[in-house]
């Protein structure tokens, strides 16, 4: 039996006061960021049409995931606003992104395109807290909360986490297992260097997470495909704590049953563990 066959659908948790399913969406192969070759981004960026995007926000709801993590640009506003327009109902965790300009106007983005959760780039987070300029931070999170929506920040090393759980108060975390390139100087990544994924990064982050005042959204779990899926998801399940949520961008040109099979790792390591 293929594992898409057993159909098991993921739990609710909530951020704040939105109710989310605890596995969700990535979005950073829509967007060719693959975090390996820059043939296997444009790959994805080939593969990826809007047209394809929607079908795998309506593969998602099939298998019970009802929330999305996407970037506060323009092809994840159209995308979502067209699959709203078609009658699907995903909710939107809106990541701001360099790319498109500052933290506020992608709050801003956030705002105007429906999200009800909206977190800070983990680049831009490491790069503000490594700098110690910090007071967009500070704005932006207010900007969040005043507009309703559920408030986070991300973060690729342990130290920016932990700046947040000092300086802020948050309704999740956007937790990276790895922190896989040097972003103290720049929020993006430097494509001339190799990436490192290390274990001792996965390990502390996940000793952090068990300390955070509010939940955890786990990702880069698989290691951009680096981690086979077993593996992984047995590691976040020890990691896991009840109330968090664990993020995953998936590939359907390489498995169209992706997000189904996923959903059963992660849920069959959950509940092997009474979680």
């Amino acid at each position: 039996m293929a594992l898409a066959e057993t159909q098991l659908k993921p739990e609710t948790v909530k951020l704040g006061d939105v109710e989310v399913s605890r596995f969700i969406l990535g979005s950073n192969p829509f967007g060719g960021f693959s975090h390996d070759t820059v043939a296997r981004d444009n790959e994805m960026l080939d593969w990826y049409t809007m047209e394809r995007v929607k079908e795998t926000y309506r593969l998602a709801e099939r298998a019970g995931v009802d929330t999305h993590v996407g970037r506060a640009d323009n092809f994840i506003v159209r995308a979502l606003r067209e699959h709203r327009n078609e009658g699907g109902g995903i909710k939107w965790i809106c990541q701001t992104c360099p790319g498109v300009g500052s933290i506020m106007h992608g709050v801003q983005n956030a705002i105007h395109g429906g999200a009800q959760c909206c977190f800070i780039h983990g680049g831009e987070m490491d790069q503000l807290v490594y700098s110690g300029e910090t007071e967009p931070v500070f704005e932006a999170i207010k900007a969040i909360k005043d507009a309703g929506m559920a408030a986070g920040v991300a973060g690729h090393n342990v130290r920016t986490i932990q700046w947040a759980v000092d300086h802020l108060e948050l309704d999740f975390y956007m937790a990276c297992y790895y922190n896989p390139s040097d972003r103290t100087r720049q929020a993006r990544r430097d494509y001339a260097l190799e990436e490192y994924y290390g274990e001792e990064d996965r390990e502390a982050m996940c000793a952090l997470i068990q300390q955070l005042p509010a939940p955890a959204i786990h990702y880069k779990v698989l290691a951009a495909g680096r981690n086979g899926p077993e593996e992984a998801f047995e590691y976040v399940a020890e990691a896991y704590r009840p109330g968090d949520a664990v993020c995953v961008g998936v590939f359907t040109k390489d498995n169209p049953d992706m997000i189904q099979d996923d959903v059963n790792f992660l849920e069959n390591a959950l509940r092997a563990r009474g979680k």
